[in-house]
């Protein structure tokens, strides 16, 4: 079962065995949705997997945390990352007064599981827990914040410089209480297995085979949760999810029709959306890949719909040049890019391309100068099948205009030392998908995250340069006006088209399975309010939008 690879490294799993006793174990739902017999709602979820039991760790700051920490603690603002929308959250409102200043407005009559009242006090110690322990800071807060403070129900924060994108980066921290987070010795292995926090859900029945959440009655939106209560079953195979009637599961399915579907066609529904770009990343310290118009042909050689329909089956479309998730983030698209940014194969311009860059074809080979054949090779993850089928795709639309590729496969931990030390020269990798443009092209291409080959790099693994994208990034991190921003993610998205720091080929998939025998209001692409995933901040968006069925 292949499944886009964002979301594997989006996903933290937990990777501890717990040993399993006669005396603990728990009998495994068998059938989601409907009445209880003490009356309530239940849902079985496919959102966490053991692996392949569960072990109790809700420290949402926790690498190895259940995912479903993030349905006991909230972010201050919510971000739909598949189109950037913020929703307030914790935070009834935020503001920048200028571009180092940030102020969250608390949201009023929010408590603690326990009865006890979130105030800014809380806000303040979490921001602190997270300079204190590095460790913890999962989501890089740290390198924003330079010091918080309580100003009645406000939290001020003072960023580390001009830093417009570092509010909503820091809005999405999940907070903690500090009347029980003071008290930890060691909160970097604190497992919190009895969690206590502001969300919808408490923490039930936990064995290693199965546990479940019940309804926060307290909650501040109480009113707005229509599940009594969530089962979450350590197995969550495709054959469990069709057979045993989920409600809601996170998992690509290879033939989502004829299984999911099939098994209850009046109910059971999917939504695949886009995630973020699938690329080929040049290395741009090496030659031919340093060469503008070899990246052009081989951006115009590829048929990307056919590759996307190779490796993902049909569910995911070609990607967009301008580094944009489409449709979801359309509203930035600059409206200059023709056909939406997308670049079409074309092999007259890829031959013309491939001439100027000193390749032409000889005997069915393209050749250089000396008449050595072009040879490419490309690095993918061993194991990633839809990836390998992608770039299997690739190597025969190249291979037809007479380009020898490699395709090589370490494992996945080698596939990323190479790639973020820069020693490669072409590998495929995902670019984007936060929703938010100084996070993505940065990432994509900015100076920030620039490292010589052999020092590891977290992002603009091509080494791509180019003081005009960098000018821009810049003036875009300290930008307050929202007409500004947009018009300088346009010019971003033209360096990213023009330029090609990398080139992509198809959207990965976010893998949404829903029933609605029980429950309505699911994300679609009619209503595309949340992303579809199980874990992270946007299911609160779910948890709060569904209702009973009729």
């Amino acid at each position: 079962m292949t499944r886009s690879r964002w979301t594997q490294a989006a996903t933290a799993l937990a990777t501890a065995a717990v040993l399993v006793t006669a005396g603990c174990a728990a009998p495994v739902q068998t059938s989601g949705g409907g009445n209880a017999a003490d009356g309530t709602t239940s849902m079985l979820i496919g959102a966490d997997n053991g692996s392949p039991t569960f072990e109790r760790n809700f420290n949402p700051y926790s690498s190895n945390k259940r995912n479903t920490a993030s349905y006991i603690y909230e972010p201050l603002v919510i971000v739909n990352e598949m189109s950037g929308d913020e929703t307030p959250w914790l935070a009834e409102s935020y503001e920048q007064p200028d571009a180092s200043t940030v102020v969250f407005h608390l949201r009023d009559g929010v408590t603690w599981s326990d009865g006890e009242e979130l105030t800014a006090d809380d806000v303040v110690f979490t921001f602190d827990l997270l300079l204190q322990h590095p460790q913890l800071d999962l989501r890089g807060v740290g390198e924003h914040i330079a010091s918080v403070e309580a100003d009645g129900s406000d939290v001020i924060v003072h960023l580390s410089s001009e830093d417009v994108p570092g509010a909503v980066i820091i809005a999405q921290t999940m907070i903690v209480p500090e009347h029980l987070w003071a008290d930890v010795d060691d909160p970097v292995t604190f497992t919190n297995e009895d969690p206590v926090g502001t969300g919808p859900y408490t923490l039930g029945e936990f064995t290693p085979n199965q546990y479940t959440l019940v309804k926060n009655e307290t909650y501040w939106q109480a009113d707005k949760v229509a599940a009594d209560r969530l089962v979450q079953p350590a197995a969550n195979s495709e054959l469990d999810i069709v057979n045993k009637g989920y409600d809601w599961a996170y998992a690509f399915m290879s033939d989502v029709e004829d299984t999911w579907v099939k098994a209850d066609p009046e109910h059971n529904t999917y939504w695949y959306p886009a995630g973020a770009t699938i690329a080929l990343i040049p290395n741009m310290t090496k030659a031919p890949y340093d060469n503008l118009d070899f990246r052009k042909g081989i951006a115009a050689a590829l048929d990307k719909q056919a590759i996307a329909d190779k490796a993902e089956q049909g569910y995911v479309d070609q990607a967009s040049q301008s580094g944009l998730m489409l449709p979801a983030q359309e509203k930035l698209l600059d409206p200059d890019l023709p056909n939406q940014g997308v670049v079409e194969q074309d092999t007259d311009a890829a031959l013309a391309h491939f001439a100027a860059a000193g390749y032409t074809q000889s005997g069915g080979k393209m050749v250089d100068a000396n008449g050595q054949q072009l040879t490419i090779r490309i690095t993918t993850p061993n194991g990633w099948s839809d990836w390998l089928q992608g770039v299997q795709q690739v190597k025969t639309q190249l291979g037809a205009l007479g380009i020898e590729v490699e395709v090589v496969q370490p494992q996945p931990a080698a596939y990323q030392r190479e790639m973020r030390s820069g020693e490669f020269d072409m590998v495929m990798g995902t670019v984007g998908g936060t929703g938010q443009p100084y996070q993505d092209f940065s990432g994509m291409m900015g100076a920030r995250f620039y490292q010589d080959v052999g020092t590891t790099a977290s992002g603009n693994f091509g080494r791509f340069q180019s003081p005009e994208a960098d000018a821009l990034l810049d003036e875009l991190k300290v930008t307050v006006d929202d007409a500004r921003q947009a018009e300088i993610a346009q010019e971003l998205q033209t360096i990213a088209y023009e330029q090609l720091p990398m080139i992509s080929l198809f959207y990965g998939g976010s893998w949404g399975l829903f029933s609605t025998k029980s429950f309505t209001g699911w994300p679609s692409a009619e209503n595309p309010y949340a992303s579809p995933k199980t874990w992270d901040q946007t299911p609160l968006l779910i948890l709060t939008s569904l209702e009973p069925a009729s």
